[in-house]
């Protein structure tokens, strides 16, 4: 991200969007040092091609808190769509060109332009804190910026669009650290990855592999059996 400029709050103004770390709770401190600290491989063997080529996206990973604790916001993608179809996911999408310049600050307006349009989400409501390194996901083409956000005044979300969304859910952190709740999937091209069965649903692919990294630098991973395995459907 460029064109970045402290305020005095100690917010950085990137473009015309704020990203603050100020007055996050204290659970979130340990995210907000694997802002500041991962490095791109880190996160994924997958990053944008040198060439440039990938559609430019953004992805926001909303973090509230609910009856049960820290928690994350989550949908389930409609099973008519092209890519990604049916799977959960967090909000997200590509760039359109009003979103502006995916070198500064276009991802952080699309990651909140999207999550308006597919859960109702009320923008005003979200502190943007980080933004993670753009990572890469071959199947799509998208090259995804992943933007991390605090839901400090919760709005109500729930579908707007059945053609696009299926269900919107938050899960408990509690849930995802649990061990009961983690496996690997094994898709059928042979490809193995971290998976979460929480809320009645399977989380698995690009989505549960930030998941996962996320709770594994941020010291919250507990030991799980990663011989647990759940095989894909050969449609996914």
């Amino acid at each position: 991200m460029t064109r970045a400029s402290d305020t005095q709050d100690g917010s950085v103004v990137v473009g015309s969007v704020a990203v603050s770390k100020e007055g996050l709770p204290d659970w979130l401190g340990p995210v907000v040092r694997v802002v500041e600290t991962v490095e791109p491989l880190q996160l994924s063997r997958f990053l944008p091609p040198k060439s440039g080529a990938g559609r430019q996206s953004a992805v926001l990973i909303l973090f509230g808190e609910g009856e049960r604790g820290p928690e994350l916001l989550l949908m389930e993608r409609a099973s008519s769509l092209r890519s990604h179809a049916g799977q959960p996911s967090f909000p997200g999408g590509a760039l359109d060109p009003e979103d502006g310049d995916p070198q500064a600050d276009g991802p952080l307006r699309a990651a909140l332009r999207e999550a308006e349009e597919e859960t109702g989400l009320d923008p005003s409501g979200v502190q943007l804190f980080g933004v993670l390194p753009k990572l890469y996901i071959p199947v799509s083409g998208f090259v995804v910026t992943p933007v991390l956000g605090w839901w400090r005044e919760p709005s109500p979300v729930d579908v707007v669009d059945p053609n696009e969304t299926a269900r919107v859910f938050t899960v408990p952190v509690a849930d995802l650290t649990n061990p009961d709740n983690r496996a690997t999937t094994v898709h059928p091209s042979g490809h193995q990855g971290p998976a979460f069965l929480v809320e009645s649903a399977l989380v698995w692919g690009f989505t549960a592999g930030i998941i996962d990294r996320l709770l594994h630098f941020s010291g919250w991973e507990r030991p799980w059996d990663r011989g647990k395995q759940v095989p894909l459907d050969w449609r996914s």
